[in-house]
């Protein structure tokens, strides 16, 4: 599953020092509708990361709304509450993410899923091999434990993502055996392979490689930065 990075309305690549702008080879930006079309001409499915969700509690709801009306996206947008889960669902998301980095314990995660069934749960995974949790709520710092935690609370989708770290393969193993698991971060797809053995439901990857070999046929840039969105007919 492809993951498209969006900040700002703006289609951004992994740097050194964390996301950046993407540029064409003449410096313009990736229009993210057109982005989007051309990923799900090959993939049936979007991992969209909304980063002004993460970075600032703040999710680009209106953008959600318009890339979800032609194309299933799972989005992680940080959300931290259950009714931040459901603001990004009602934009048309196939998934709400929730992630131990964000996500304020067990009971937010309880009440995400009285709402709706419509979620998965990422376990980020520190450069050191450490679970990121941002409530000790949690009350554990196993990987394999959480997930089995957060699968008998409902969501059954774990999405495992190594930071700057590769994959653990065995721990991907390992959390498969509870149910369908993804993997994500440090992941490239010259390790889709591996995905089979580890018995993974699949990888999930960034497209900067894809966005370089399509700069040979030039994309539009972003006319919606800084306008508003379209209306839609059925909005009053």
């Amino acid at each position: 599953m492809p993951c498209v990075l969006l900040r700002n309305g703006r289609v951004c690549v992994p740097g050194p020092d964390g996301p950046v702008t993407g540029r064409a080879a003449d410096g313009s930006t990736f229009d993210p509708f057109d982005v989007v079309d051309r990923l799900t001409e090959t993939y049936p499915m979007v991992y969209l990361v909304d980063l002004d969700g993460l970075e600032r509690g703040d999710p680009q709801l209106d953008y959600l709304q318009e890339l979800a009306r032609e194309t299933p996206l799972w989005v992680d947008g940080g959300v931290r509450t259950a009714e931040q889960a459901i603001d990004i669902l009602v934009t048309g998301a196939r998934r709400a993410v929730l992630s131990s980095a964000y996500l304020r314990g067990p009971r937010q995660l309880r009440r995400a899923w009285k709402l709706s069934t419509e979620l998965a749960f990422e376990l980020e995974i520190d450069s050191t091999g450490r679970l990121v949790v941002a409530d000790a709520g949690w009350e554990t710092a196993d990987p394999v434990v959480l997930a089995r935690a957060v699968r008998d609370a409902g969501p059954d989708h774990i999405v495992l993502s190594p930071r700057e770290t590769d994959p653990d393969w065995e721990l991907v193993r390992s959390i498969s055996a509870g149910g369908p698991t993804w993997v994500d971060g440090s992941f490239q797809l010259g390790d889709r392979g591996r995905l089979g053995v580890a018995q993974a439901a699949g990888g999930i990857f960034h497209i900067d490689d894809l966005l370089l070999h399509w700069n040979e046929r030039p994309m539009p840039t972003s006319t919606l930065s800084n306008d508003p969105l379209p209306t839609r007919d059925d909005e009053t």
